[in-house]
């Protein structure tokens, strides 16, 4: 999808987003995010670690004439009414110690394989922890005992390939955990035990073929789900079993195959559902069945030729508006008669379709080449006109019989030639 920036919009990053596109319906902030930390940039109140010296010292002095104190080592602390917020970048050196009171903690850019042990004793009032960006390939499993206040564990870009059992034990306040871009081959439904206030989970851009059963069991406040850019050829049926309201789930950049009809039964409240660039070549009847609240759905750069009957029936009704749009594009459909109940549901929603012109046919070889949304109309009004008994009746023959003149001005020269052949034979 061009197609609205998908590094924003479409990867669930923790930072508000927004369809860039030009769209009749644009995309709305997204209200359960609440932190506003942009990952792939340096967080709030960091610096580009890669800015000439001489400005990076004039931003210090700028800093601290705003009241902003740098610390001797080089990171800078920002004093609030919370407390501290310290945020270190090279060429800065990594803190061994807190302040007591600091409650915001940014370490990142820096080649580290470990942490200093200690680095976090004694900050107690801790909530935000962002460690992006570092070559950290392993944690020890009381690292975060000191803050079991923590609200925000970010650990994007590092190296780690598992977390140690007990890990986040006591971090039963946890609400983001973002373990993107890391070397994860494998996942322990065990490491998110205890979870229970976690809401945000990003574990995008890792090596996971498979996930384990009950993954999601005790993550009963979660409302973001991102799994994309892995290597899942499957999902355990029972996988969002757990969450109570999962609002926003990523399985984008995988390599699934088939979309089965009860993965998605358990999330009636699903607004917000990312397919696209897999290898889907069958969704199932019924997948879509009891989403209640569906704003946005790719399924582009997919296998889809066809898909069963009645599929669409649950999207896009009266009071459940898909008001963010959909994508189909990038599939080899095959626009024959079996895409009926397709044809009818792209008239009743084209004007929230992405991408329409990269919507096309891939067969049969009379229709390859032309768009979806054109064959939908041309089918559409013939069907139609088959209901009605074709256009003018003549006296003798019953219903079904075709006014050759009318349908050849009317309809027949707008039709694409392989619709042509599946009318029937006007009866004399």
């Amino acid at each position: 999808m061009s197609f609205w920036s998908r590094q924003r919009y479409q990867r669930g990053q923790i930072q508000s987003c927004r369809l860039e596109q030009s769209n009749p319906n644009p995309g709305r902030t997204d209200s359960i995010l609440h932190t506003q930390t942009h990952l792939q940039e340096p967080s709030p109140g960091g610096f580009d670690p890669h800015l000439p010296r001489t400005l990076f010292l004039l931003l210090l002095s700028l800093a601290s004439a705003r009241g902003v104190t740098p610390t001797p080592k080089g990171c800078v602390v920002f004093q609030s009414e919370k407390g501290s917020s310290i945020s270190c970048h090279p060429p800065a050196q990594v803190p061994r110690s807190l302040p007591a009171d600091t409650f915001h903690l940014v370490v990142e850019f820096f080649n580290l394989t470990q942490l200093p042990p200690d680095i976090l004793r004694g900050a107690s009032k801790l909530q935000e922890l962002h460690l992006s960006s570092n070559r950290l390939e392993g944690l020890a499993a009381e690292f975060l005992l000191p803050a079991p206040g923590l609200r925000v564990l970010d650990l994007t870009r590092n190296a780690l390939a598992g977390l140690p059992p007990g890990l986040l034990r006591a971090s039963a306040a946890l609400e983001t955990l973002v373990l993107k871009e890391n070397r994860l081959e494998v996942l322990e439904a065990s490491w998110l035990h205890g979870l229970k206030a976690l809401e945000f989970l990003d574990l995008s851009g890792n090596r996971l073929r498979e996930l384990p059963a009950g993954l999601l069991a005790n993550l009963t406040r979660l409302r973001t789900l991102d799994l994309g850019g892995n290597r899942l050829e499957a999902l355990p049926p029972g996988l969002l079993r757990g969450p109570l309201r999962l609002e926003r789930l990523h399985l984008e950049g995988n390599r699934l195959r088939v979309l089965a009809k009860e993965l998605l039964g358990p999330q009636p409240d699903l607004r917000l559902l990312f397919l696209n660039d897999n290898q889907l070549a069958e969704v199932e009847a019924g997948a879509f069945r009891g989403l209640r609240r569906l704003d946005m759905l790719d399924l582009s750069n997919n296998s889809l030729a066809s898909v069963p009957e009645g599929l669409w029936a649950p999207l896009a009704q009266p009071g459940r508006d898909m008001q963010d749009g959909f994508d189909i594009s990038g599939n080899p459909w095959v626009c024959d008669q079996k895409l009926n109940d397709l044809y009818r549901w792209l008239q009743a929603t084209k004007d929230k379709m992405f991408s329409q012109n990269d919507t096309r046919c891939a067969g049969p070889e009379a229709a390859k080449g032309q768009t979806l949304l054109a064959v939908a109309g041309a089918q559409v009004d013939l069907l139609r006109l088959q209901g009605d008994g074709g256009g003018k009746k003549r006296h003798g023959p019953g219903p079904g019989v075709w006014d050759e003149g009318s349908l050849v001005h009317g309809h027949w020269n707008q039709c694409p030639v392989w619709l042509l052949f599946s009318l029937p034979l006007p009866r004399n």
